[in-house]
């Protein structure tokens, strides 16, 4: 089921208010910034499911921006004509977002961004972890593991989304540190699953020696694995990210040898967005940055987050009870 579907069979038509929302309700905006991806997903899951937990504060208008920094600007558009208390967004374009931005601050409307910045200080506050040291985290791993030396792969996500680029930068950086460690190259697989692997297999039928991964996403890290297993070479180091799908094979694979970790952006930030806006809205003291520290899921962790009984569309560090995230995840 879409999205819009969901919300429609909800109740809530996409971009329309409940009709019974009452009067003395926050009205707060949520623009769902892409469903292309089960972690985009689950944090809007998240942010909705702490929306029901805070309904009677709350009424909530959803928009839907498919990853088109166009329609994200129309949506916020769109809010600010609704006359809503507060906007939640995760800006597609660090820049296309500001002049809209700029339109609600005029209008007293409060900007709340989740997990994901703009290059300019038109917002009130921010929820993220630090990209930065999500890619440096994984690096440094992959490095050490490698005691220093070694001919690599990097997997990206969608260029232009901040999280991406800070995660690379953070990796870069530490890259740099090591001289023995050659990028053989540095791929934009989209957080995909098969763009990932496509690049990989072409990768490795050019390179003889690949002697680790450096990968963003945990979808990213399964396509590298696959593409391995079917040009029968032996699986080398890879990072990844908390995705149950991820977690499983690595907890498959670990008995035979394969190392990893899995840095973590917690789909939770959903939920907490909504909380930081309510403290914004009633005037409470809020940082204008929250920048929370990375979850490390590590070998010696691992067994306490994979989840044999959940769907591998999961994601390890939620606020979800099972039963919602069976209802999110029907796979």
């Amino acid at each position: 089921m879409t999205i819009k579907a969901a919300l429609l069979a909800a109740g809530l038509a996409l971009g329309l208010a409940s009709p019974s929302a009452a009067a003395d309700k926050f009205k707060i905006g949520y623009d769902i910034y892409f469903g292309g991806n089960s972690w985009s997903v689950q944090l809007y899951k998240e942010f909705q499911a702490e929306a029901e937990r805070q309904s009677a504060k709350v009424d909530v208008t959803y928009t839907e921006s498919e990853l088109k920094a166009d329609k994200q600007v129309a949506n916020i558009e769109d809010l600010i004509t609704k006359g809503v208390d507060a906007i939640i967004l995760t800006p597609i374009s660090p820049t296309a977002v500001i002049p809209v931005l700029k339109k609600a601050e005029a209008k007293h409307i409060k900007v709340v961004l989740l997990a994901s910045k703009i290059k300019s200080q038109d917002y009130d506050a921010l929820v993220t972890v630090d990209d930065v040291d999500f890619g440096k985290a994984g690096a440094e791993w992959l490095a050490k593991t490698l005691s220093g030396k070694g001919k690599i792969i990097a997997l990206n996500g969608i260029a232009g989304i901040s999280a991406s680029d800070d995660r690379w930068a953070g990796a870069e950086e530490v890259f740099k540190k090591y001289p023995g460690i050659k990028v053989v190259s540095a791929i934009e697989a989209s957080w995909d699953y098969a763009k990932a692997k496509v690049a990989v297999s072409n990768l490795l039928a050019a390179n003889p020696e690949i002697d680790g991964i450096w990968s963003q996403g945990g979808g990213m890290t399964l396509g590298a694995i696959d593409a391995f297993q079917a040009a029968q070479r032996p699986l080398v180091p890879m990072t990844a990210e908390d995705n149950n799908g991820y977690l499983k094979r690595w907890a498959a694979l670990k008995a035979a040898g394969f190392k990893s970790i899995a840095p973590s952006k917690p789909t939770w930030l959903g939920s907490e967005a909504l909380i930081i806006t309510l403290k914004l809205l009633n005037k409470q003291s809020v940082p204008k940055d929250t920048i929370l520290p990375v979850p490390m899921i590590t070998e010696d962790t691992l067994a306490k987050f994979v989840r044999a009984d959940l769907s591998d569309s999961f994601w390890a560090n939620t606020r979800l009870s099972d039963d919602q995230v069976r209802a999110a995840f029907k796979d």
